[in-house]
């Protein structure tokens, strides 16, 4: 019988362990992670651009346009671009497999730059008769 108290007392550590304090469920935020001597923090966004259109196909001359026109003046200190292969599914249930253009930017997080980035998307949205453009961001720490 003396493995009995010591049971009970593993079975309240236990259960201690599943259910911590009020104030350990909620911790406050971790600090911003530090990029190190040779790094300072930026945003990177990524933008996915289809090809396809109702009307044909948006042509490289097309795409080098908008490129010109309407990305590079809103950022001009650089971007990278590659071709990549997409599918997504249309409001009506049907996969489409597009040719698609991904747009790397690599900026400082401010309402100037997320306003540029939403003028690039609409004005893509609204050229070539897409219905969306995807849009990701995440933090990073860069050095150039």
């Amino acid at each position: 019988m003396r493995t009995m108290p010591l049971l009970i007392l593993l079975m309240a550590c236990s259960a201690m362990s599943v259910h911590p304090p009020a104030a350990a469920q909620s911790p406050e935020p971790p600090p911003a992670a530090s990029c190190g001597p040779q790094g300072s923090s930026y945003t990177r966004t990524t933008l996915y651009f289809g090809l396809n259109r109702k009307t044909g196909t948006i042509s490289e001359a097309q795409w080098r346009a908008f490129l010109r026109d309407q990305v590079t003046p809103r950022f001009p200190q650089g971007l990278t671009v590659w071709e990549a292969g997409g599918q997504w599914r249309r409001d009506d249930g049907n996969i489409i497999h597009e040719r698609s253009k991904v747009l790397l930017l690599v900026h400082e997080d401010t309402p100037a730059v997320r306003s540029a980035i939403a003028a690039i998307i609409a004005g893509y949205k609204r050229e070539y008769q897409q219905e969306s453009v995807l849009w990701e961001t995440a933090r990073i720490c860069a050095a150039f």
